[in-house]
């Protein structure tokens, strides 16, 4: 879900950046509120000689790292999946992610609404906290993803 925030993967050439979803889990599991911070890792890009626009089932996945402080050691990792459900620019893209965590895991998903220009930034936007494992049974609340340098910014807030 989210890039981690963070760049998406592109989605045959069309697709330009996008924010990723990311979680992870703070310094105790028992904060509602914390800063974490995902940087995509490594994948396969295909070239592509003549780029097609994204079509509606059209779907790519990546993952991201995620830390504390930018540069840290690393706290946790997650797995997104996102969905074309409107085209056009700009389009509509439903992104689900899975969040590994010290004490669990926490899932959460997002509409969002991205534009195709490669000069155009992805605003800053809220994810849903659908759920989670262990210490994040029962988890609801918001992720805010902003773009910071190499890094995507995740505001968490898990309180009611």
């Amino acid at each position: 879900m989210l890039r981690s925030i963070r760049t998406l993967a592109a989605l045959g050439a069309g697709l330009a950046a996008a924010g990723t979803l990311v979680v992870s889990a703070p310094a105790s599991a028992q904060e509602d509120d914390f800063t974490l911070y995902a940087r995509e890792v490594g994948a396969d890009e295909e070239e592509e000689e003549e780029q097609q626009p994204p079509k509606v089932g059209d779907s790519f996945s990546f993952a991201d790292d995620l830390f504390q402080e930018k540069g840290g050691e690393r706290v946790g990792r997650d797995g997104v999946v996102c969905t074309v459900v409107r085209t056009g620019d700009p389009m509509d893209i439903q992104c689900v992610g899975t969040f590994v965590l010290s004490g669990g895991q926490l899932t959460a998903q997002v509409l969002m609404t991205v534009p195709l220009s490669e000069t155009a930034e992805l605003p800053e936007f809220d994810a849903s906290v659908t759920g989670g494992t262990g210490d994040y049974r029962g988890a609801s609340g918001q992720i805010r993803f902003t773009e910071d340098g190499d890094y995507q910014k995740l505001d968490f807030d898990l309180g009611e």
